[in-house]
């Protein structure tokens, strides 16, 4: 018997400067993050904070590392979102964006929280979200999603159609060709300086590698390493503040042991990148090769 559909869980979606409207004016110390770094859109969020400078500017609240309401929210979030939305009947979760002025939520939704924080609060950081990139973004924003999270975790499913499993690898390993091969002329994803893209694409490369490894064969494993570029590119951003100084692998660990109800495959042992050397600019020397 098919499970009930869930309740639907209202959307915040108010935007900082777009809409004269609502009032949200990019006004310094008048709006929060509340953050679980462990969570990957968190972590996407966490890193443009840092990348812009915003911590006098937009402070953060960080939140535990794995959600400690019984229906997967977050405790400490529930009088946000009852003063949001009266009697909100969904999990209480993270990433959120609220104003202090009135004790309400902004936004919930990623991209436009990222979006906002790159063109409203980002005048003294890099230009993250440039002018006519929105497309590329998108894109890449698209290859991060379908072609690396979305493929991993249907390639790792227990159980089910082997031929949709070794599809799912098959898209995986395609978008990681397509990045591939993107890196072999350029330093970033978009070429130029650090954009949204990087971000996204390094948050997908921690979660394919400390998460969705788990659940895939050492054989698949190993044609995921089979990037060299790529890898390069996550330790590189890895060793940059920025990015390594929000990486909680202990934290991503067990957010992932309490919700994931799939089996640990050989993969497991297969790590790609040692991320807390990378994360403490503490890299291991290349192996010299004899001759």
């Amino acid at each position: 018997m098919p499970a009930s559909s869930p309740t639907a869980v209202p959307s915040f979606r108010s935007r900082i400067g777009c809409d004269a409207r609502s009032g949200y004016h990019a006004v310094p110390h008048r709006y929060r993050l509340h953050l679980s770094p462990s969570c990957p859109h968190c972590l996407q969020i966490a890193v443009t904070h840092s990348l812009l400078g915003l911590d006098d500017t937009l402070p953060v609240t960080l939140l535990p590392a794995v959600p400690d309401a019984p229906d997967g929210g977050h405790r400490a979030l529930r009088p946000l979102y009852e003063a949001s939305s009266h009697q909100h009947p969904g999990p209480t979760v993270a990433p959120v964006l609220s104003d202090d002025w009135t004790g309400r939520i902004v936004s919930t939704h990623t991209p436009d929280i990222l979006r906002d924080l790159a063109r409203q609060f980002g005048g003294h950081g890099p230009d993250l979200h440039p002018r006519g990139a929105e497309d590329a973004l998108e894109s890449v924003g698209r290859l991060c999603e379908r072609g690396i999270a979305w493929a991993a975790q249907r390639a790792g499913e227990s159980g089910g159609d082997p031929a949709a499993r070794d599809i799912a690898l098959a898209t995986l390993l395609r978008a990681l060709d397509v990045l591939e091969w993107r890196l072999g002329s350029r330093e970033h994803v978009l070429g130029g300086g650090l954009t949204l893209a990087d971000v996204q694409l390094w948050v997908a490369l921690v979660q394919l590698d400390t998460v969705h490894r788990h659940h895939l064969d050492a054989a698949a494993v190993h044609r995921i390493t089979d990037h060299p570029r790529l890898w390069a590119y996550a330790r590189r951003l890895t060793a940059h503040p920025a990015f390594g100084s929000h990486l909680d692998l202990d934290g991503i660990a067990r957010r992932h042991h309490a919700h994931c109800r799939g089996e640990e495959a050989a993969g497991a042992a297969v790590q790609i990148v040692d991320w807390a050397a990378y994360a403490r600019h503490e890299a291991p020397e290349p192996t010299r090769q004899p001759g």
